[in-house]
């Protein structure tokens, strides 16, 4: 039973850290002296593609592991797969407000497909209380550096 839990606490733990990046970075946007600023948003805006299109990638290993080929939980899972990082490259092409708005959204889309209950069910039991916490993690570290481009 321990060792399951040993298991079950890496994903918690590779998460936590995967936020690490999103935290920092938007820190050093909100507090550094501009020309910081701009380095710490373009590395937070190409760290934050990196981790969409990751989002696809589980998507995509669920459809081959789990979903029959060529059925309906098949096709549209590997579709899904694709979307975040469809979304995530051209992105990173747009203005920075845009590019937030866009990867943002594209956190929020994935999660929303992962809380459907097709997806719940092909899952870990731990997986959706860990991606819930990331996600909002993520949206936070986005809006906040939204705003301050708002404002300034």
């Amino acid at each position: 039973m321990l060792s399951g839990k040993k298991i079950v606490a890496l994903p918690w733990l590779l998460g936590i850290a995967g936020l690490t990046p999103f935290i920092g970075l938007a820190a050093v946007v909100l507090l550094a002296v501009p020309g910081w600023q701009a380095i710490a948003l373009q590395a937070f805006l190409y760290y934050s593609a990196v981790i969409l299109s990751f989002l696809g990638g589980i998507h995509w290993g669920v459809a081959m592991s789990l979903d029959h080929e060529g059925g309906h939980h098949f096709s549209s899972r590997m579709m899904v797969a694709m979307a975040p990082s469809l979304l995530a490259w051209p992105a990173l092409m747009l203005s920075p407000r845009f590019a937030l708005l866009a990867l943002m959204t594209g956190f929020l889309l994935i999660r929303l497909y992962e809380a459907q209950a097709d997806s719940v069910e092909r899952l870990p039991p731990w997986y959706t209380s860990l991606r819930t916490l990331l996600t909002v993690v993520v949206v936070v570290a986005h809006l906040s550096i939204l705003l301050l481009l708002t404002l300034t």
